[in-house]
């Protein structure tokens, strides 16, 4: 069974960086899409950004610039890399994986398993 856990959590200032990674416990699984989710503090959980097996990538329009999602492929991991946060907020970061669809969609329900999630503190 697919399992996903989200490491690199922690805290970051306002114009910081920070790196999450997200890795799969069964690396011969055929995964279509990935993506990065957020959960503010008091809201709903929101798309961050999706990249398709194939490489292409789709990022949420609230996205600031620094933002970039990576995939190695052969073992199913991928990365999202947070440069120059100057409107950093503290939320919780969930990786997401779909064995279906290959759209880099951004919508909650197109994904078939979820992490625990990764917390990123501002302070």
């Amino acid at each position: 069974h697919v399992q996903l856990v989200e490491s690199g959590g922690g805290s970051v200032q306002a114009g910081g960086s920070l790196r999450l990674s997200c890795s799969l416990s069964e690396y011969d699984v055929t995964i279509y899409c990935m993506a990065w989710f957020r959960r503010l503090p008091g809201q709903e959980r929101e798309g961050v950004a999706a990249i398709a097996g194939d490489g292409r990538t789709n990022y949420a329009a609230y996205v600031e610039e620094g933002f970039t999602t990576t995939r190695d492929g052969a073992k199913n991991i991928i990365a999202l890399q947070m440069d120059s946060r100057k409107h950093a907020e503290t939320a919780t970061y969930y990786c997401a994986a779909d064995l279906v669809n290959d759209e880099t969609s951004l919508v909650e329900a197109e994904y078939d398993y979820w992490g625990q999630g990764t917390q990123v503190t501002v302070s």
